[in-house]
């Protein structure tokens, strides 16, 4: 595992965390599905995945809001130099993946 790798699931898992305490969202979720920080480390993509869909933007919004606090949080509690700069997008690999679970669950019962 390469040192970008390493720092990547270090954010990852310190981000879940914070925005578990920090990140109110009445009757949603918010989850990380993955950090992609730049080789230099300048920039990171956090793919976020909110539930249910209709939070998307709210939820990017206060993600959005509270990045600096966030980024000073981590530069605290992990022992890196240069937090990266964030970029929330929202991660739609698993609601994609239960779409074409369904539909393959439909191809089967009408062939039945």
């Amino acid at each position: 595992m390469s040192r970008v790798d390493q720092i990547n699931e270090l954010i990852r898992g310190e981000l879940a965390s914070l925005i578990s305490r920090e990140v109110l969202l009445p009757d949603g979720m918010i989850t990380i599905s993955y950090v992609d920080c730049s080789s230099d480390l300048n920039n990171a993509k956090i793919g976020v995945s909110v539930l249910p869909d209709k939070f998307n933007g709210t939820a990017l919004k206060k993600l959005r809001h509270q990045s600096g606090q966030f980024a000073n949080t981590l530069k605290k509690k992990l022992n890196i130099k240069k937090i990266p700069k964030f970029s929330w997008i929202i991660d739609t690999t698993q609601k994609n993946a239960a779409d074409i679970e369904g539909l393959l669950y439909q191809i089967r019962q009408e062939k039945e």
